[in-house]
C-alpha cells in the first residue's frame, strides 16, 4: 500500500498546523511571562512605598516619643513604670 497524494498532503497540512500552534503557544508563553514581569514591579514598587511610609511614620514617632521624654521626663518614667506594670500583670496571668 502506497501513499497517495491526499494523505502526504494531509500529513503535511497537519504538520504545518502543529509547527504553528507551537508557534502560538510560545507567543503567548512570552506574553504571560511579559505581564507576570510587569505585575511583580508594580507589586514592588508599591511595597517599596509602603515600607517607605512606614519607616517615615516610624522616625515621627521616635521623633515625637524623645520630644515628650525631654519636656516631661518624669511623667513618661511614670507612663513607662505603669506599663511595665501592666505587661508585667498580664505576663504573670499566662
Amino acid at each position: 500500500m502506497g501513499v497517495t497524494g491526499d494523505e502526504s498532503a494531509s500529513q503535511a497540512d497537519l504538520r504545518d498546523k502543529a509547527q504553528k500552534v507551537g508557534e502560538d503557544l510560545r507567543d503567548l508563553g512570552g506574553q504571560v511571562r511579559e505581564a507576570a514581569r510587569d505585575k511583580y514591579d508594580q507589586l514592588s514598587g508599591e511595597a517599596r512605598a509602603f515600607y517607605d511610609q512606614g519607616r517615615d511614620k516610624a522616625h515621627e514617632w521616635e521623633a515625637g516619643i524623645e520630644s515628650y521624654v525631654r519636656e516631661k521626663p518624669v511623667q513618661a518614667l511614670l507612663v513607662a513604670a505603669g506599663v511595665g506594670l501592666l505587661l508585667g500583670a498580664l505576663w504573670k496571668r499566662s
